[in-house]
């Protein structure tokens, strides 16, 4: 069972952002922690795709039932928690062999933070927003695509890609009755200025880019000899950008479409000149010329 956990993983207490008098369960040690439900468990996996392909690191596991659901019900290949209550993991650990999938999932005695997260396709969490924050650097780290999903509470300025309310009677904590998922997609870093793999070959290999990059969000501009147009329509999910613009305003002939995938310092995809049905693309790519830092997001973090 995925549970919220409430402890001295970073030195927080649950009194100092939660109100005192939420209903919670005693675990070992100086854990408090309240059952995520079931019906949220199975949205969380279901919103970050979970399928055959995908190993889920669950933080803060409670009695395992994040990373059992996952293999279990939606047929992920495998998984562990991390947890710092060892009652707890006893438990999941019995689940997981009781379940028949104790050669698939594991569950360890870690501080979440000292975890190494690099095989992960999927992470599930149910923290304090301080928490997240401080994992979030971490996060954006790992491989483009990973999905993040979480329960409650957000990552401050990154903006999750997708977010949903489920009415959930049976939570009495929190905001009673509601429960709040966000769905976040580690995004390839493209800050930087890019240049085409060769400047022959059509109008595609003719453009420069210089792209800045909060978070998932990207613009900047592109350029051609004198001339320069500033990005609107860009969009940027894992590993994949598309980049539209017009050489000439309301001209649909001269719509310039980008789209490509990230390889770490080249982007290869294809370009299509104009907007008719069937209009042929050609090949386009290129590659980072000078790398620079992500710029941190300006948004307001969602309630």
């Amino acid at each position: 069972m995925k549970l919220m956990k409430w402890m001295l993983w970073a030195g927080f207490w649950l009194g100092c952002a939660l109100p005192l008098q939420l209903a919670a369960q005693e675990g070992a040690g100086d854990v408090v922690y309240v059952p995520t439900p079931q019906i949220v468990v199975e949205e969380m996996l279901r919103m970050a795709k979970v399928g055959p392909s995908d190993f889920v690191i669950d933080l803060g596991s409670g009695d395992g039932r994040m990373v059992i659901t996952a293999v279990k019900k939606f047929g992920a290949r495998g998984g562990f928690g991390v947890d710092l209550d060892k009652v707890l993991l006893k438990v999941s650990n019995e689940s997981a062999r009781r379940e028949g999938i104790a050669d698939r999932v594991k569950f360890i005695e870690q501080n979440l933070f000292d975890t190494d997260l690099s095989q992960a396709t999927v992470i599930t969490s149910y923290l304090l927003p301080e928490m997240n924050e401080r994992l979030r650097p971490k996060l954006l780290n790992l491989k483009p695509g990973t999905r993040v999903v979480a329960h409650d509470y957000h990552m401050g300025e990154w903006y999750p890609n997708e977010q949903k309310t489920l009415d959930v009677p049976e939570k009495t904590v929190g905001n009673p009755g509601k429960s709040y998922i966000y769905l976040w997609i580690v995004p390839a870093k493209i800050a930087g200025h890019w240049e085409p793999v060769q400047r022959a070959g059509g109008p595609a290999n003719e453009w420069e880019f210089d792209l800045t990059q909060r978070f998932q969000m990207v613009d900047g501009s592109a350029r051609n000899g004198s001339q320069t147009i500033n990005l609107r329509t860009t969009s940027l999910e894992a590993d994949k950008l598309s980049i539209i613009f017009f050489t000439k305003p309301g001209d649909a002939s001269m719509r310039h479409e980008f789209r490509g995938t990230v390889k770490g310092d080249t982007i290869e995809g294809t370009f299509k000149l104009g907007d008719a049905a069937g209009q042929q693309t050609q090949p386009w790519s290129v590659r980072l010329v000078q790398r620079a830092e992500a710029k941190p997001s300006q948004s307001a973090a969602p309630k």
